[in-house]
Parts: C-alpha cells; structure tokens; sequence
C-alpha cells in the first residue's frame, strides 16, 4: 500500500492525501509537478526514473488506512545524481 508522504522532498511543500500536485516515483520517492518540472526533469534524484501522479485515496479509505506523517526531506536539497 501506498504510503502517500506528506510532503515534497525537495521544497517541503504540503501534498496532503487529496492533492493532485504529488508526483511519485517507483519507490515512492514524492515531490510537487513544480519540483519534479522545474528542477528534476521529471527524473528522480534519487533513483534515476520517472514520475507519476500519485493516487487520490478515497476519504473513507483514509480512515482504516491512513496516509504517512513521516516528512522527508533531502537535505543537500534537489539535484540530479547524473
């Protein structure tokens, strides 16, 4: 299952469950379109792949399933490992 992360990794932007703005990776690396188009190239600085949009759990599915609280953060900030 889906952690849905709280927020993007590189500018600490809030993507709460609903949001449309949250991109993941195949690992679940999360950031907002403006990171992941902006700065990443849609290309994850952590694995090297591409994004998707995250799904939208359903409200009453949040309940028995809640998404993560957990921040993540990089700390050197977002660049590319190339």
């Amino acid at each position: 299952m889906l952690e849905l992360r709280p927020n993007c990794e590189c500018c600490d932007k809030d993507l709460p469950p609903e949001s449309t703005e949250a991109l993941i990776c195949t690992f679940e690396c999360t950031f907002c379109t403006s990171c992941v188009k902006g700065v990443l190239n849609n290309q994850c600085p952590n694995c090297g792949g591409n994004f998707v949009s995250r799904p939208i759990r359903p409200i009453a599915a949040l309940k028995n399933n809640p998404a993560s609280t957990k921040r993540v953060l990089k700390e050197q900030g977002c660049v590319l490992n190339t």
